[in-house]
């Protein structure tokens, strides 16, 4: 389907997925050792009880 005589989603065999592959695979390990040194970090005796901390316990 053309709309004005161009082709919006024109198929191109370009593989994407694999060459991209490395790079996902190093967001997803990156993504995880942020993810643990926050919890980490909010888990540390500085900030276990800051007002901030949404882990903080109730009454303390």
């Amino acid at each position: 389907m053309s709309w004005f005589g161009v082709v919006p989603l024109k198929k191109f065999p370009a593989p994407v997925l694999r060459p991209m592959a490395p790079f996902l695979a190093a967001a997803a390990v990156i993504a995880y050792g942020v993810n643990a040194a926050q919890n980490a970090m909010m888990n540390g005796e500085e900030f276990r009880n800051d007002p901030r901390n949404p882990n903080r316990r109730a009454g303390h």
